[in-house]
């Protein structure tokens, strides 16, 4: 079974609607998807019914952007559910995403000497049930200055940059907690594109484990065949359900394409994702 665990539509920072994440996904020869938007389970009803549409197996996922420091450490979630523990998270990470919103938008105008606004960011982001994303203040700022939206964050707005924000960052420690709470299995997302040195990235990947980490995503767009290698082997070793995705967002973002590299997953993680379904 050929499946693409990792995908983003307009409910944040992706360029697409599930529909036609899901269109793409069927006519890449995929049979399982995920579409994982950032901090939310928002859209969940109209992912799941786009999948169906297009004669694909389905299971529920988000991304959790959650940070150690300074270092970014996404959280992968599937099979989640909406509770209260969710409804807390949600509100939290909706107030959070507006003041690190009018921090950067304060620190780019002085950077760019413009005078762009909430309202610009707002613009860009289309379903409002989900937080505001760095990528829709990227945008604006991309718009006004005939700008690559993915040039501009990395020079001014990721970490360490002179517009970055670290206002409300949850740690990935949290991103397990809430993706437990909501019921779903928690999967250190990218492990190869985590911004620290070998070692404190096993350090951190061994806590992670400790904390009840429950999968990793060895295949992803940006992992080299060695990288595949490296992870799938540290999945094994920790007992871990083995994931694959190709996070895409947009045509010719990155150059990542739906279903590539191609993953398959093995009977562990389809037992555990039929386990979750059966709690749906």
């Amino acid at each position: 079974m050929r499946a693409d665990l990792h995908l983003h539509t307009v409910y944040s920072d992706g360029a697409y609607p599930p529909a036609e994440i899901a269109a793409r996904a069927g006519a890449a020869g995929l049979e399982l998807i995920s579409m994982t938007d950032h901090d939310s389970l928002e859209g969940m009803q109209e992912k799941r019914a786009a999948a169906a549409a297009a004669g694909l197996a389905f299971i529920a996922g988000w991304e959790v952007s959650s940070y150690a420091g300074a270092a970014k450490v996404h959280v992968l979630g599937y099979g989640c559910k909406p509770n209260v523990a969710y409804a807390a998270f949600l509100e939290k990470r909706r107030e959070g995403a507006l003041l690190r919103a009018e921090e950067m938008i304060e620190k780019a105008n002085g950077v760019f000497g413009l005078s762009l606004t909430l309202d610009d960011a707002e613009k860009f982001h289309l379903k409002k049930s989900a937080p505001l994303h760095t990528m829709h203040v990227v945008g604006a700022y991309a718009a006004r200055l005939g700008r690559r939206k993915g040039e501009l964050y990395v020079e001014y707005f990721s970490a360490g940059k002179p517009c970055y924000s670290d206002k409300m960052r949850p740690t990935p420690f949290d991103a397990i907690g809430i993706i437990h709470a909501t019921g779903g299995v928690a999967c250190v997302a990218h492990p190869g594109r985590i911004p620290l040195a070998f070692e404190s990235r096993e350090k951190l990947l061994d806590e992670l484990v400790a904390h009840g980490l429950d999968g990793i995503e060895y295949t992803h767009s940006d992992h080299t065949e060695e990288e595949r290698a490296y992870f799938r082997a540290y999945g094994e070793a920790h007992g871990l359900l083995l994931t694959g995705g190709s996070d895409f967002h947009a045509e010719g973002m990155r150059g990542r394409v739906i279903g590539q590299p191609p993953f398959c997953p093995d009977e562990r993680l389809l037992e555990a994702f039929a386990r979750l379904r059966e709690s749906e």
